[in-house]
């Protein structure tokens, strides 16, 4: 977590002003860049800027803009519902707990940590594709359930530090410990890492040695 901290800010890179924004945002997210997300959401959020004018939406209308996402058919259902949630069961105000969150449509414990965290100020430790491969990496889970990945490493880690170590382990996932070519040389963990190339590479030249 110190080395992380030394080079990322606890930051979401979607761009967004309050809790609404930053939970369309994190559903549009799923299975594409955040840029692609953050390409849309000026002129959804400018022409839908609440969710009851969201949750009338015409279905067509909402595909056209949040297209270059993926999945816009299944994309656009799912915040028009979960807008519709929004105003009809939390007067319109996204709900500030992990277990009203997940009775949204299209919310997961991911994307509720998300919220939790970037929105709320409140402790969620968020497992996507990066913060599980990373967990894996460094031996801090060998699950690949996110569920499990969660509930193992906030045992080993301060509740409050839970958000800023998931968004530094996504940022440095897409930065530096990639998926098919990790930059081990790079990386300022490279020394204590299990699965660093480096510390590997080290480790034979000292057997050589001896």
């Amino acid at each position: 977590m110190e080395r992380l901290k030394t080079l990322y800010p606890a930051i979401s890179e979607l761009v967004h002003r309050n809790p609404f924004e930053m939970l369309i945002a994190t559903i549009l997210s799923a299975q594409t860049t955040d840029r692609s997300v953050n390409a849309v959401t000026p002129l959804l959020f400018k022409r839908y800027p609440e969710p009851r004018a969201l949750a009338h939406a015409d279905p067509k209308a909402v595909e056209a803009i949040i297209k270059p996402t993926g999945f816009f058919h299944v994309k656009a259902k799912t915040i028009i519902a979960c807008s519709a949630a929004l105003v009809e069961r939390f007067g319109g105000q996204v709900p500030g707990t992990m277990k009203e969150l997940v009775t949204l449509p299209g919310v997961g414990r991911k994307t509720a940590n998300v919220v939790l965290g970037v929105a709320f100020g409140l402790p969620g430790f968020a497992v996507d594709t990066h913060v599980a491969r990373l967990t894996r990496r460094l031996r801090l889970t060998a699950s690949r359930d996110p569920v499990k990945i969660e509930a193992e490493v906030t045992r080993i880690v301060p509740t409050e530090e839970w958000t800023g170590f998931s968004l530094r382990l996504i940022l440095h996932g897409r930065r530096v410990c990639l998926a098919r070519a990790p930059r081990c040389p790079e990386c300022v963990m490279n020394d204590f890492c299990p699965s660093s190339t480096v510390r590997a590479r080290l480790r034979r030249a000292a057997a050589a040695g001896r």
